[in-house]
């Protein structure tokens, strides 16, 4: 029976997913911006329709995946997030000047890492898209068509942030839509969901460690890998416990000019800065007086008036927040919850224990929307990490003993 759920083909998985919002490779990263904080998405898809077999940016074309796509003449190439902005904007030479940055094409944004966004066919089965992400892939670009999509062809101009194509629009799928619907079925790989993840061995010990106390510019190189890994920086104290975490999800509910307080803060105070529904005014202050004792004055001015004008966006509902699995700690640790007006996140690092099954931590991260939970023992000593990707290995080796 698990043999005929994995058939499946990811038109049904694509129900009732919204049409991609996207942007041209030749985009500023001004606009991106400008669409990333207008849409309900963290993601905005990239596209190129230059005709090239490889696009500008050094992406090989996805062709030949599952029933061969064949509009190769417009391909999304990737994706871009808010944490892209503000990794770029760390450097030092676009703290300078965050305005000429920001008028940079969008396709410097993009990593060169080939393989993380792939076209696929509708008829194309999950078993085959399980496949392509254990390989590497993120983000499966799926077209689809609606009455919507139609009434466009004949009546109306797309939307400029909307992909149509031959009267198509697309949508794309991620680990996390592949895991809800596998828990969806869950009974069907009975009895492994309720073996513990130390049984089935996928915790993983690679993972990316920050100090406390230490700068937070020292975990900009390891956030932008998270960024392409789907995990997060772990903040721990001199003993290895985990206090928290630099959470690229966290991150993509911000604004660009979070990339000063990266650059002036502590990983410390950089979990209050943006785990607070807005930044706390004595870490504002903090921030500005360190971009002038730097002489940092295009950030600066950036700065100020994103202060100005409301900084981060907070919601305007408490039934929009959720709770993050609570995490003992010290009190002078202690942090609010924050919740963002697009999606719900905290920087209350989401954990378990070495003991919970496969099925309570997939049930976790996927209701607190995030691709991985942080592994402790009872003391917080943080022994590793368990992700979506490492959920779907043991599916997929499930169903080879069966076959």
């Amino acid at each position: 029976m698990a043999v005929r759920l994995l058939s499946h083909e990811l038109s049904d998985l694509c129900l009732g997913k919204p049409a991609l919002r996207s942007l041209s490779v030749t985009s500023t990263i001004a606009e991106a911006l400008e669409v990333l904080k207008t849409s309900d998405d963290n993601f905005v898809s990239v596209w190129s329709c230059d005709h090239k077999a490889k696009t500008s940016s050094g992406f090989e074309s996805a062709a030949g995946f599952c029933d061969n796509y064949d509009d190769d003449d417009c391909r999304c190439v990737g994706k871009v997030c808010m944490v892209d902005v503000i990794c770029y904007l760390c450097k030092d030479e676009n703290l300078v000047s965050p305005s000429v940055a920001l008028k940079e094409p969008v396709s410097v944004l993009l990593p060169k890492i080939p393989g993380l966004v792939l076209h696929v066919e509708p008829s194309c089965s999950l078993l085959k898209a399980i496949d392509l992400i254990l390989e590497g892939a993120q983000n499966l670009v799926v077209p689809i068509k609606t009455k919507l999509s139609n009434k466009r062809k004949q009546h109306q101009k797309p939307s400029p942030t909307v992909t149509v194509h031959k009267g198509r629009e697309f949508c794309w799928l991620t680990q996390e839509d592949v895991i809800r619907f596998l828990l969806s079925s869950i009974g069907l790989f009975s009895p492994v969901p309720t073996f513990s993840i130390d049984t089935l061995g996928i915790i993983s010990s690679e993972i990316l460690t920050i100090e406390y106390h230490s700068p937070a510019s020292a975990a900009i190189g390891a956030i932008s890998r998270t960024l392409v890994d789907q995990t997060s920086v772990a903040v721990v104290d001199s003993e290895g416990c985990l206090i928290g975490e630099i959470s690229p999800f966290t991150l993509a509910c911000c604004d660009e000019t979070v990339a000063a307080a990266v650059k002036t803060l502590s990983s410390g105070d950089l979990m209050a800065y943006i785990d607070c529904g807005g930044p706390p005014e004595d870490l504002v202050r903090v921030v500005s007086s360190r971009l002038k004792e730097r002489n940092l004055n295009g950030m600066l001015e950036h700065f100020s008036m994103s202060m100005s004008c409301g900084g981060f966006s907070s919601s305007s509902s408490d039934e929009e927040s959720m709770a993050a699995s609570p995490l003992p700690r010290s009190g002078r640790y202690s942090r609010s919850m924050s919740y963002s007006a697009r999606m719900v996140r905290t920087a209350e690092a989401i954990v378990c224990h070495p003991k919970s099954s496969l099925v309570a931590v997939m049930i976790q991260a996927i209701s607190h929307r995030v691709n991985y939970v942080w592994v402790i023992e009872d003391d917080c000593r943080l022994v590793g990490i368990v992700t979506f990707s490492d959920m779907l290995k043991v599916f997929r080796e499930h169903l080879e003993t069966i076959a």
